[in-house]
């Protein structure tokens, strides 16, 4: 059953008016509202994304643009959804987490994160951090593989399930590590940080808008970030994987994707209309008010974006 609603309504007389790539690229008229399906529950990450850049983009659709709740299964239920609706561009899905880069590892999925949608656009990306607890085992990433090199296994590190992104960053980099490390699954992110917090587990996944807190009250210590580059802030001295010698680059990324018999020329003019948004004042107001970071790359290049990441965690299990 679909979850809960939001509805956006649409200005038609300002349809189209502001599309910066002009009216060769918007000539496809949405006839019926648009649907921009979310596969986790109100209020996280992915609903919020969905929710701002619905509001922000309204001004360049002549129809509504409603967002749609299909929870489960890590996302894989409301992609399964979307993968078998029209292709019309009458139907979205917030994509780029675990239903498209680390699910399909683990479970045999009824759609392919390849060949079954065709991407539109990246919003934002979100980095990683694999921190431990402060005053634990490990003060650095170094002195955590030494560990587990001399016991494979003796090092544990929780997740929020098996085949979810924050499993799929610490299996990459254990790879690369040449290092053999205890999964811990969890039903969600929260039991997992509980669990590094009392002492039972050694290694989590957090987004730094999640570890904030833990941060400045002395509860966690950032080991590394799973991003290309070193973040800003308060976390300039945490070295990216890369930099220590492990090439892994993962992060949370959030776009926008249709069904995959989805038209070339209804794909330019969606991307057009939602790059519109991600310019305007209240899609930076969400990403400053989130810490979210602008990640905008096109449709290919989210598509490829997305492909690296499942191709290495694939071959990563392989090994």
């Amino acid at each position: 059953m679909i979850g809960r609603r939001s509805i956006i309504s649409g200005a038609a007389g300002l349809a189209g008016a502001s599309l910066a790539a002009g009216p060769a690229r918007a000539q496809w008229q949405p006839a019926r509202p648009i649907q921009i399906i979310v596969g986790f529950a109100p209020g996280g990450g992915a609903d919020l994304a969905a929710r701002a850049i619905a509001e922000s983009a309204t001004p360049s659709f002549p129809t509504a643009l409603v967002v749609m709740n299909r929870p489960g299964a890590g996302g894989a239920i409301a992609a399964e959804y979307v993968a078998g609706l029209p292709p019309d561009g009458l139907n979205l899905l917030v994509n780029g987490g675990s239903e498209s880069i680390s699910l399909p590892v683990f479970r045999d999925l009824p759609y392919d994160p390849k060949t079954s949608f065709k991407a539109i656009i990246r919003l934002t990306r979100q980095p990683l951090l694999l921190v431990a607890k402060r005053g634990g085992r490990f003060g650095d990433i170094r002195a955590l593989v030494e560990a587990a090199k001399r016991a494979p296994e003796s090092v544990s590190h929780a997740s929020s399930g098996l085949g979810s992104i924050y499993h799929a960053v610490v299996l990459l980099f254990a790879r690369a590590a040449g290092v053999e490390l205890l999964h811990v699954p969890f039903t969600g992110g929260a039991p997992g940080l509980q669990a590094l917090l009392s002492g039972t587990v050694d290694l989590a996944v957090l987004a730094p808008e999640e570890m904030a807190g833990l941060v400045q009250g002395g509860e966690v210590r950032p080991l590394a970030v799973a991003s290309a580059e070193r973040l800003g802030g308060a976390y300039q001295d945490v070295p990216t994987l890369r930099e220590m010698g492990w090439d892994v680059v993962v992060e949370n990324m959030k776009g926008l994707s249709a069904p995959a018999r989805t038209p070339d020329a209804v794909i330019a003019s969606l991307h057009d209309r939602f790059r519109q948004g991600m310019r305007g004042r209240g899609w930076n107001t969400f990403l400053e008010r989130t810490g979210a970071m602008d990640g905008y790359l096109d449709g290919p290049g989210f598509q490829a974006a997305m492909d690296a990441v499942l191709d290495a965690l694939r071959a990563a299990v392989r090994r």
